[in-house]
């Protein structure tokens, strides 16, 4: 997480009009940028992704070694007042995550990278203070559905032949802050938002002593990502 807030500080501090937004007394940008009932962007960032694994028995615990991938989107947005707003944010998630898995002595059964394309539909819920000269902060959540596209439910094969399954339908939940920066042209904003499934993911094997998954009696993603905004 630290990473992340890091990351999210330098990006923002990297861009001089942004930052000369806490200016005492700016020029004030885009008046009336947040008046319409609905407004429309598009956002770019990336993510890191991670499993939270339940087990049937205490047991060596299965290694997730993370990796950052992308996000890419367009974002809908409701006004209800000057301080709540509706998002829905349809996008485009990639994500390679590889597991390790204990008592093999081959590589080949060990290891197992899961790729994951996701494609994602929150409904989120925008809480904004009030603006403050050219920036505002805001808190944001909601749920959201995903469906993994490389998910290998409907495989016959399984980890006995290389092929690590998850469902297609993901569930989450999703929460997160950021600050709105009002350019000259255009709002600009990082944030930073955590997502987390509420679904077992786990496709277990066929066999239901299985080496890889017999122990596993749930798995879920969680996520974590750094978007910028742009409307």
């Amino acid at each position: 997480m630290k990473k992340f807030v890091l990351i999210l500080i330098g990006m923002a501090s990297l861009s001089q009009p942004a930052m000369a937004q806490f200016n005492e007394d700016p020029i004030i940008n885009l008046e009336n940028e947040d008046k319409p009932f609905l407004n429309w962007g598009y956002f770019l960032g990336f993510n890191q992704y991670d499993f939270k694994f339940d087990y049937k028995e205490d047991a060596k615990h299965i290694l997730v070694d993370k990796s950052f991938g992308f996000n890419v989107g367009l974002i809908g947005e409701m006004r209800i007042n000057d301080f709540l707003d509706v998002r829905f944010e349809p996008g485009l998630l990639y994500n390679t995550r590889t597991l390790g898995f204990p008592g093999f002595t081959d590589e080949s059964d060990a290891i197992r990278e899961v790729k994951s394309t996701y494609i994602n539909f929150p409904l989120l819920l925008k809480v904004n203070t009030k603006r403050l000269g050219n920036w505002k902060p805001f808190l944001i959540g909601g749920a959201s559905a995903s469906l993994n596209l490389g998910s290998n439910e409907d495989s016959l094969d399984d980890n006995s032949s290389g092929t690590f399954r998850m469902k297609k339908t993901v569930y989450n939940y999703e929460l997160g802050f950021g600050i709105d920066f009002y350019l000259e042209y255009f709002k600009f904003s990082p944030s930073i938002r955590g997502v987390f499934a509420i679904t077992d993911e786990l496709v277990p094997d066929n066999d239901p002593d299985s080496q890889w998954t017999g122990n596993i009696a749930g798995m879920r993603t969680r996520g974590l990502f750094v978007n910028f905004t742009f409307e």
